[in-house]
């Protein structure tokens, strides 16, 4: 108990998250790449179980690594990565690994890595520290909002081609955190108004450019687009889904019982709360639940706790993207939107970068959470961001 007082800082209940996400992960990952196994491995899962275990081994120590630095050092990272995001997303479309005709990653080292993963994480961190450091002229909508804006637009607008629900998470992300950010909520409104024009604008011209034979990276993905948005491409796997969740009662099948994962797509990333819902009933898929709505709790509890703006809005942009990315999951995978997006399920699917990214998360939440504890005594602030101190980081 010593060791863990020593080495492991920060809140206990989001230590208690990560490790209880890794186990369902390691569970969930075991049982539903048993296809994949019988498909390209003769049936030896071990392969990919121990691929996976390493993968959350990354994530964890990731996560152990990040929380001992401080979180300031990110905020100056992130001034130098931004300018590279957008080459590195641009030299994913041009020249990435081809994934379901979209080129969403990009080789190194003998791995595939997910650039969005990374531009996500450094975009969210660059936003916080902007918004931190112009609090005193946040209403301003030339010297804050409009510049904030653009960087998230260009990121999104690069991420888009090859991954739409990516980029459309990613913006809700940032719209959010501008808003908490206190921006001028009318400026905000006005934006996003003409941004959801100029949106449907853009994308109704490619579709008609795709209709008329011009065919290039960007139209390509058109259909896929449409047929997502419009929910033609998931019938299919919504409804092994639902045959999934349907048949599991409320403490489902058992541990490596599911049927649905020879016939589910992607039942290892993409729809793998259908086969924990399957082999665990209601019961685990409420735990799972119940694990990023504790997160997002414990979370707004280390908000309310900073006195400083920056790691204020570092948490609350970070776990708003994590939970907003789980919550998105189970509704597909449920089908109280019938429409699939591919979101994975963070620290549960299967995906090294994925995996990666959201350790980094976990452990600057985590660091943002020993701040606040170094005082025992200390009272939570009130839960506004006014009366909090702006940085310059």
């Amino acid at each position: 108990m010593e060791f863990f007082k020593k080495y492991f800082k920060g809140d206990p209940n989001i230590w208690a998250i990560l490790i209880g996400l890794s186990i369902f992960s390691l569970l969930a990952v075991y049982s539903s790449t048993g296809t994949l196994a019988y498909r390209f491995r003769g049936g030896d899962t071990s392969s990919y179980v121990i691929g996976h275990a390493m993968n959350l081994g990354i994530g964890l120590f990731l996560a152990f690594a990040v929380h001992r630095i401080p979180y300031r050092y990110f905020a100056r990272i992130s001034q130098w990565l931004i300018w590279l995001v957008p080459l590195a997303l641009v030299f994913t479309l041009v020249w990435g690994v081809s994934e379901n005709v979209a080129a969403r990653r990009i080789p190194v080292l003998g791995m595939t890595i997910q650039t969005s993963d990374f531009a996500k994480l450094i975009l969210i961190v660059f936003i916080a520290r902007y918004l931190a450091v112009k609090q005193d002229q946040i209403r301003d909508f030339h010297r804050t909002l409009l510049p904030a804006y653009f960087w998230i637009c260009l990121i999104c607008a690069l991420i888009l081609p090859a991954n739409l629900s990516t980029a459309g998470l990613l913006f809700i992300t940032c719209v959010a955190l501008l808003y908490i950010g206190r921006v001028h909520a009318g400026h905000l409104t006005g934006l996003l108004v003409v941004t959801v024009i100029a949106g449907g604008l853009l994308i109704g011209g490619l579709y008609m450019l795709h209709r008329n034979g011009v065919d290039n990276v960007i139209t390509q993905r058109v259909p896929t687009w449409v047929n997502r948005i419009t929910g033609a491409s998931g019938d299919y796997q919504q409804t092994q889904s639902k045959i999934a969740y349907g048949t599991s009662g409320f403490f489902g099948r058992g541990p490596g019982n599911s049927v649905q994962r020879n016939f589910l797509p992607q039942s290892f990333s993409d729809f793998i709360f259908a086969i924990i819902i399957e082999e665990y009933g209601l019961f685990g898929g409420g735990t799972i639940l119940l694990l990023y709505l504790a997160l997002l709790y414990r979370t707004v509890i280390i908000v309310r706790k900073c006195d400083k703006t920056f790691p204020a809005f570092l948490a609350a942009g970070l776990v708003l993207s994590i939970v907003f990315q789980a919550l998105i999951h189970m509704i597909v995978v449920v089908d109280i939107v019938h429409i699939v997006t591919g979101q994975p399920l963070p620290f549960i699917s299967k995906g090294g970068t994925s995996i990666a990214l959201t350790g980094i998360a976990f452990g600057i939440i985590l660091n943002i959470s020993r701040e606040p504890n170094k005082e025992k005594n200390a009272e939570p602030a009130p839960a506004t961001i006014e009366n909090k101190s702006p940085e310059t980081v």
